[in-house]
């Protein structure tokens, strides 16, 4: 054999060697199965979970008028301070009455004239009946007579109504609050002019007990028609009131379940009252009622951190046989504090994953027997 063949044959041999320890290094990976992975499981189970459903709400005076003028002036007085309380019938707001009490002693002159020819007309109807009873005057001066009654005692009604139309006027000059409430911030001053039916003068609004308005799903309406006819007592706290973080410490109840459903949101309005002795609740706010769950129902409650997502769903890792791990998708509820509850996906009696959820995949082998420190495993 020649050098060159020599050389060949040393070179083919060498390249043999590398394969056959490749393969022998790939086998060997291939043939040994990933240790276990330190995970701490948790057993399913039911449980009678108190949680909140949260609606968006809106704060509203449960009485509330704007104050509008009713006849065209002037403000001559303003009879209060901006955002105080005032009573049913004060006096808030005087229009110049100086026209319209002039009006008045006209049409009750007026008013006179039609009441005196009425007396003459009278007195001349019952005249002419006594010569009619001696056939003393012609029937036909009798007719006109009886005639000419009617007439002035029409004349007297219609000015009677002109003078209480002139009176009414006259009432409306000044501005009286209608009911017991809060008043907000006049909108003229003495001596702003005002058009009857057009310048809104203030708004009086009631502000203890305050509404709160959410919308609730059409699924929902016989929970909240039995929480209506349901007595609330004091201390009940079905209904919260939340501002943020904040939670408004007085609890409230259902006081309506509006007549329909609206079509288009499939949701229906439903009115809550919250008391406001203190005034902190006003009209216009933003806030969230929080729902309380009936304690009965009974719930699948987990850790939220047993939950991973994939691409918007929600699976769990459940032990099996042999230790191994496989995927279960589950829908969620309601979330409470770091638990949240499972509607579907998981039953009662299942193992499930709730540390190291991070370093698993569909069927791997799980342990929760903590492996023991490098310095030890090498002792």
């Amino acid at each position: 054999m020649n050098t060159k063949n020599l050389s060949s044959f040393f070179v083919g041999l060498f390249a043999m060697l590398l394969v056959a320890c490749g393969d022998d290094k790939k086998a060997a990976q291939q043939g040994a199965a990933p240790p276990p992975v330190y995970v701490s499981v948790m057993t399913v189970k039911d449980t009678a979970a108190v949680y909140y459903e949260e609606y968006p709400a809106t704060l509203a005076a449960l009485n509330e008028v704007k104050l509008t003028a009713q006849v065209n002036g002037y403000i001559t007085g303003v009879y209060f301070k901006d955002g105080s309380k005032v009573s049913k019938g004060q006096r808030l707001y005087s229009i110049d009455q100086q026209v319209y009490g002039a009006n008045l002693q006209q049409a009750i002159a007026a008013q006179q004239v039609q009441e005196t020819n009425l007396l003459k007309a009278q007195k001349d109807a019952e005249r002419y009946h006594e010569l009619d009873k001696h056939d003393a005057i012609a029937k036909q001066q009798v007719d006109y007579a009886d005639a000419a009654l009617d007439a002035a005692k029409k004349q007297v009604a219609a000015s009677r109504a002109a003078v209480a139309a002139v009176r009414a006027n006259v009432g409306f000059a000044e501005i009286r609050a209608p009911f017991t409430g809060t008043i907000g911030i006049s909108q003229v001053k003495a001596g702003t002019a005002v058009v009857a039916g057009q310048t809104v003068l203030n708004t009086v609004s009631t502000d203890d007990p305050v509404a709160v308005d959410i919308n609730v799903a059409q699924q929902d309406i016989f929970r909240f028609t039995q929480l209506q006819q349901q007595k609330t007592a004091a201390n009940d706290s079905t209904f919260r009131l939340v501002f943020g973080t904040d939670v408004y410490p007085y609890p409230g109840h259902v006081y309506l379940v509006d007549r329909a459903v609206d079509p288009q949101t499939g949701t229906i309005k439903t009115r809550l009252l919250f008391p406001n002795k203190n005034g902190m609740l006003k009209a216009g706010m933003n806030a969230t009622v929080r729902v309380a769950s009936s304690a009965k129902t009974e719930s699948i409650l987990i850790p939220n951190k047993a939950v991973t997502e994939q691409l918007g769903e929600y699976f769990t890792y459940v032990v099996g046989d042999s230790s191994k791990v496989a995927q279960h998708k589950v829908e969620l509820g309601q979330q409470i504090g770091a638990d949240v509850i499972v509607k579907s996906g998981l039953q009662p009696g299942d193992k499930i994953v709730v540390e190291g959820v991070q370093n698993l995949r569909q069927g791997a082998v799980i342990t929760t027997t903590k492996p023991a420190p490098p310095a030890q495993q090498k002792k």
